[in-house]
């Protein structure tokens, strides 16, 4: 993770702001009323639970299952080159992560919990799942990093697509086109080759004005999204929930470090602060009729989360196999041109570990999709506790 470099704050350092670097700390501070403009920061461990694999893990990640099917490399399934070449693999893949298919986990209603308590300044995700919205929190409130399934356009006029026509075409694995030019549509999605969206580029200093910053579920791998914490000011308290310490948490005076999966890190802060109860009852909200119980995250889940995923896998690496079929013309053109994995001059994938008075806002304005559901090494495997819930955090972004 290279926070061999990021050295723990030294137990005997006063705090600035909160009572102390603990959990009840931190909730004296929430029940207060002195934190009322909290930025959230999240990645792919806070949707795992929700039965999203994620795409880099070695063995278990969506891209090491793609790579042994008829895509010149892995990655190509979201590289916009590849795309305007071959658009068929992506929308194989997008008739099996469709928003619509799973349920947001609590981690997600413990968000939604804080705007409505009217706390809640922004939440940034790297995640392209919808489910922060299928949660109940606001469109205003949310800044999709890498974008996401919320809109799509033609990527070459770039005129607006209804969702309902996209939905049919992906429930199809069809590929549609543009009504205005006829040009190739896709989710708004950020693939390998194109920018930012501009809502988050516009966005990067709002933690700045923070009063409590939320990291949850992401190893801070990726820039610029993974300067976000260092933007907040040095007496501004930063809570970590996550398998591992990421980035420099932990290296300021107000920082506190939960490190769990984040299901159960919500659920302790929300009992702390004698909101679980509250949390509990949005999370049933999101339960929808005749659901598979895997999905919905319910307790009694009888497989472990290792074979919920295997299979979900299978089903995805089946269905591709049986809609992909490259032709052999087109597969030793792509070869022959060798697309890159990675766009040049895209935002790199780099540890943010130094002490948070020194680090700053990244300026690349590319983007790496390496954020699509990335792995999250430091989502470790769940604890028994977790797995009967069948909630685990091990991933992203």
């Amino acid at each position: 993770m290279g926070n061999e470099e990021s050295t723990l704050i030294d137990e005997s350092t006063p705090t600035q702001t909160l009572s102390s670097r603990t959990l009840d700390g931190l909730a004296e501070y929430l029940k207060s009323g002195k934190a009322s403009r909290i930025v959230v920061m999240t990645g792919a461990g806070i949707s795992t639970s929700a039965g999203i694999p994620d795409f880099r893990s070695p063995e278990t990640g969506l891209y090491a299952n793609l790579a042994r099917l008829n895509l010149p490399y892995a990655e190509a399934v979201f590289d916009i080159g590849y795309f305007k070449e071959n658009p068929e693999p992506f929308y194989s893949l997008a008739s099996e992560i469709y928003p619509g298919k799973f349920r947001p986990t609590i981690t997600h209603s413990f968000i939604r919990l804080l705007n409505d308590k009217g706390l809640l300044l922004k939440l940034f995700t790297q995640n392209i799942d919808c489910l922060e919205r299928e949660a109940g929190v606001p469109d205003d409130k949310i800044i999709e990093a890498h974008g996401s399934f919320a809109r799509q356009s033609c990527i070459e006029c770039k005129a607006a697509y209804p969702e309902d026509d996209i939905k049919s075409h992906i429930a199809a694995k069809t590929i549609p086109r543009c009504y205005e030019c006829q040009g190739l549509v896709k989710p708004e999605i950020v693939f390998f080759g194109e920018q930012l969206p501009a809502a988050f580029l516009e966005s990067r200093m709002v933690p700045m004005s923070s009063d409590l910053c939320i990291v949850m579920g992401t190893s801070l791998t990726v820039q610029p999204f993974a300067s976000l914490p260092g933007a907040t000011l040095p007496y501004t308290p930063r809570l970590l929930i996550n398998k591992e310490r990421v980035g420099n948490l932990g290296t300021g005076t107000d920082d506190v470090l939960l490190l769990e999966d984040c299901d159960s890190g919500v659920r302790k802060l929300a009992e702390a602060c004698g909101w679980l109860e509250e949390l509990e009852k949005l999370w049933a909200e999101t339960a929808r009729p005749g659901q598979d119980e895997a999905q919905s995250g319910t307790v009694g889940v009888v497989k472990s989360k290792d074979e919920a995923l295997e299979d979900e896998i299978e089903t995805l690496t089946r269905q591709v196999d049986e809609t992909l079929n490259l032709s052999k013309w087109h597969e030793e053109k792509v070869r022959s041109e060798k697309l890159p994995g990675m766009p040049s001059g895209g935002a790199t994938e780099t540890s943010s570990t130094v002490p948070r008075s020194q680090l700053r806002p990244h300026e690349d304005e590319k983007s790496s999709l390496s954020h699509v559901f990335m792995s999250q090494p430091s989502q470790g495997t769940e604890p028994a506790s977790a797995a009967k819930e069948g909630r685990s955090d091990k991933a992203n972004e």
